[in-house]
C-alpha cells in the first residue's frame, strides 16, 4: 500500500452517470489483485476524505477506476482534466482469491461490476469465466467488452431494453447447471447479494461463493470502523481491511 500523487491520463463518461478515470502512477505499487480498491482524493481541500473506488483494470503504471456520479465529491472528480494530479492510496483490501478454480461464474449488479472486471483481466488466461452482469437499462450498460474477454457474457436489464429481462441473479439461475462451476464470485448492492445467498441455499447449490461488499468508508485502512459489518459468528469485520471480499456464508447481508 502506497500513497502517491498520480496524473490523470483520461477521465470520460462511459455510460449514463458512470465515469472511468485512468491514472498514471509515478512508481509501482506492486501486485494489484482483482477486487482490491483505491482511495482517491477529490482534489479539493473542502473534501478531506478520499473516495473508495473499485480498480477496474491495470496496464503497466496506468490504473483505471470507475465511479458513479452521486454526491459532490464524485462530481468534482468528473471535473478533473488530463494532466491534473490527484492523491491516491492503493492497493487496499484483500481482493478475490480464485484458488485453483477453472470455471467461474461472475455475478455483478450496477457499480458492483467494476472490481469484477479487474478479476477477469488478471486471470483471462487459463480460466473460463461465465459472466452475468445487470443494469437498470441499456443506457447504463458498460464494460461489456472487458467481460466478453473472459468468456461467455450475459447482460441483464431491469427493463428488458437489452439482453435478459431481469436481474443478474435471475439470469444466472436461469442458466445454471449442476457441476458447471468451481467457484462463484459476485459484487453488487446488498439486495442482490441477499437474493443470491437465499437462492443458493434454496436450490442446494454448494459451490463456493465469494462476495465483495459495498459499504461507506472513511479511512480505507481499518482505523475508523465506519465500514464495519456483521459476521455470521456474531463478530464484526472491517470491510476495507478484512474484506471487501468474504465467503458468502461468512457475513450477514
Amino acid at each position: 500500500m502506497k500513497e502517491l500523487l498520480a496524473t490523470v491520463k483520461q477521465n470520460i463518461e462511459i455510460a449514463k452517470g458512470i465515469w472511468a478515470i485512468t491514472l498514471t502512477l509515478p512508481e509501482s505499487v506492486g501486485k494489484i489483485r482483482g477486487g482490491q480498491f483505491a482511495n482517491l482524493s477529490v482534489g479539493d481541500s473542502s473534501f478531506p476524505l478520499k473516495r473508495p473506488l473499485g480498480i477496474c483494470g491495470v496496464n503497466g503504471d496506468d490504473i483505471m477506476l470507475c465511479y458513479q456520479l452521486k454526491g459532490d465529491g464524485t462530481h468534482r472528480i468528473a471535473e478533473k482534466k488530463v494532466g491534473d494530479k490527484l492523491s491516491v492510496l492503493l492497493p487496499l483490501g484483500n481482493g478475490f482469491d480464485l484458488g485453483s478454480a477453472e470455471n467461474i461464474a461472475v455475478i455483478g449488479g450496477g457499480v458492483g461490476i467494476f472490481p469484477l472486471a479487474a478479476v477477469i483481466q488478471e486471470h483471462s488466461a487459463g480460466r473460463n469465466f461465465y459472466s452475468y452482469i445487470g443494469f437498470r437499462g441499456k443506457e447504463y450498460a458498460c464494460l461489456t467488452e472487458e467481460f466478453k474477454a473472459g468468456g461467455k457474457l450475459t447482460v441483464a436489464t431491469d427493463d428488458g431494453s437489452i439482453g435478459y429481462h431481469g436481474n443478474a441473479v435471475q439470469a444466472f439461475l436461469a442458466d445454471y447447471k449442476d457441476g458447471a462451476y468451481d467457484l462463484i464470485i459476485s459484487c453488487g448492492p446488498p439486495v442482490m447479494l441477499r437474493a443470491l445467498k437465499s437462492a443458493l441455499k434454496e436450490r442446494g447449490i454448494n459451490v463456493k461463493c465469494l462476495v465483495s461488499l459495498e459499504e461507506r468508508m472513511g479511512c480505507g485502512i481499518g482505523a475508523c470502523l465506519v465500514c464495519a459489518c456483521k459476521k455470521s459468528d456474531g463478530h464484526n469485520a472491517r470491510v476495507c481491511k478484512d474484506g471487501p471480499v468474504f465467503e458468502i456464508g461468512e457475513v450477514e447481508l
